[in-house]
């Protein structure tokens, strides 16, 4: 048995809801998904979030990635306080910025783990205590992951799993 996620990557802060059509917490991703087989971001819906949200976050990670720090698949930014569902595949907002995972792409990257166990994939929306992440989309992974971090006041989480 694997040992549970290891959260420290993600700091204590109070919950809010989130759901998917695509998939079900502790599910299994969804082909269409994979990185390999369509490549489309999943649909979420949040709510319950505090009222001093003032954006939001998404991003999705992978703790079990053979790298020694996992893996971002999903890194978006600035997306405004009002939007509270992404529809599968959907283009984001007006000033909502999506920088570059570990793919060295821009946008969702899905699952690919090499054939083994299945990984793990947290899905998360942050809420943030500030209307804009002054980053660039160029900007690492782990910068934005940290500058995301500093700026949470909420999140909610919903993991899934995949392998070959």
């Amino acid at each position: 048995m694997r040992a549970p996620i290891p959260y420290d990557y993600l700091p204590p802060v109070p919950a809010f809801a989130l759901t998917s059509e695509s998939m079900a917490d502790g599910g299994r991703v969804a082909d269409e998904q994979v990185y390999d087989r369509g490549n489309v971001s999943p649909q979420l819906s949040w709510s319950g979030y505090p009222a001093q949200t003032l954006s939001f976050a998404v991003t999705c990670f992978d703790p079990d990635a053979p790298t020694g720090s996992g893996w971002w698949h999903w890194l978006v930014f600035n997306l405004p306080a009002d939007v509270t569902s992404l529809a599968a595949g959907a283009a984001l907002p007006a000033g909502a910025v999506t920088s570059r995972n570990d793919y060295a792409e821009y946008g969702y990257g899905g699952p690919n783990p090499p054939h083994g166990p299945a990984h793990r994939y947290v899905f998360a929306v942050h809420a943030l205590d500030t209307a804009r992440l002054d980053l660039d989309p160029d900007a690492p992974a782990a910068q934005v992951g940290g500058s995301i971090r500093r700026h949470t006041i909420a999140r909610a989480v919903l993991t899934a799993e995949f392998g070959y």
